[in-house]
């Protein structure tokens, strides 16, 4: 039997939900739909989610998980939070570049700053 190991490690703070990619490679089929059970499962079991995503560890991603993330922004968006992202390497940061994405989501270089962004009055 192959132990699971958890993809994400969830920390609740005052101002948001903080998840944490624990995986260094985001590649595999499997591996991105246990992400988004964890990442939906967490964003449905609040009303108005303020969402950080912390992309310290990962080193690598496949283009599916840049589906997953704009699935995982309008699901927070249509139930009246905020996501952030943070911590993205310069080489993920890059694809987010070339595809535009940074026009959509709000990218912020560490875990403070994008806590600090977020609105309080939500």
């Amino acid at each position: 039997m192959t132990s699971l190991k958890p993809r994400v490690s969830v920390e609740y703070s005052e101002q948001a939900t903080i998840m944490l990619f624990t995986d260094e490679k985001i590649l595999e089929e499997r591996d991105i739909l246990e992400l988004q059970e964890s990442l939906m499962g967490v964003i449905e079991q609040a009303d108005k989610i303020n969402l950080v995503l912390d992309f310290s560890n990962v080193k690598f991603l496949s283009s599916a998980v840049l589906g997953l993330l704009i699935r995982v922004s309008k699901k927070v968006y249509e139930r009246g939070g905020q996501l952030r992202l943070c911590n993205i390497s310069p080489r993920i940061y890059e694809i987010f570049k070339i595809t535009r994405l940074t026009k959509i989501f709000d990218i912020f270089p560490d875990r403070a700053s994008a806590l600090a962004s977020l609105d309080k009055s939500q």
